[in-house]
């Protein structure tokens, strides 16, 4: 069995689309895999969330939101916010390692970045990741802000004892420019390791026929991939 945890530099950087290529690719592989989203904000009873785009591009429907909250904030918030109870991070743990019994891999995906609250005692998604002992991919942008947000991240989860699992971006512009290709070698030195991947700007739109393939070249071996992240450096061209 096996847990990872997604989580971001920031919101809208691109974890759920990451989230579900992890899962179309390990579907591919024949694994049985479950992807849970602890809380869902911004949406309404009855309206999409994260784990129906999860279902919509990677194929996999063992998928569990354990609270939803109307408010797009942070699960905290939004919680107080609407007068609903706040997500119980121990229900919340003890449901991810009984699947972990049942599941080859188990996906979950936070809100927001790594230290956004979950309840009102602040618990967060690093704590649920320390608990399970389960390491932690971090997806980021491509763009400027990157390395100070990726390093924060990454210098959180080292002192509080999380494992790195990777750095992944989570949209790789079709035309990037000098900030995009100069922060790819500046990730990796933050990170003390090459990327595990880059998933292509536009990912999230592609059927799921589509949608496999850009996982397959857009993660690493680890993940079921074949992103080369050498070949990916030698490819960049700095403008001038």
């Amino acid at each position: 069995m096996s847990i990872l945890v997604v989580t971001g530099t920031d919101t809208g950087v691109g974890k759920t689309v990451v989230t579900a290529a992890l899962a179309a690719l390990a579907r591919e592989r024949g694994a049985a895999v479950a992807v849970v989203k602890p809380a869902q904000t911004g949406a309404a009873e009855g309206e999409p969330g994260d784990l129906d785009e999860v279902i919509r591009l990677s194929g996999v429907t063992t998928t569990f939101e354990l609270a939803r909250y109307p408010d797009p904030l942070s699960p905290a918030a939004a919680a107080r916010v609407s007068g609903l109870p706040p997500l119980s991070t121990e229900a919340l743990a003890a449901r991810v390692e009984e699947l972990a019994e049942s599941h080859r891999l188990v996906l979950v995906e936070g809100a927001g970045g790594l230290l956004v609250r979950y309840d009102e005692e602040g618990a967060t998604i690093a704590g649920l990741a320390r608990r399970l002992r389960a390491p932690v991919l971090v997806v980021v942008r491509a763009g400027l802000g990157t390395l100070n947000h990726t390093a924060l991240t990454l210098e959180a989860m080292a002192g509080r004892g999380v494992d790195l699992a990777g750095v992944v971006i989570g949209s790789w512009p079709a035309d990037p420019g000098v900030a995009e290709c100069s922060n790819v070698a500046d990730l990796e030195t933050l990170a003390a390791r090459p990327l595990s991947g880059a998933l292509p700007e536009g990912a999230g739109g592609l059927d799921r026929a589509a949608f496999a393939r850009a996982a397959r070249i857009g993660l690493a071996p680890a993940f079921g991939g074949v992103f080369d992240p050498a070949a990916f450096r030698a490819a960049l061209r700095l403008p001038l």
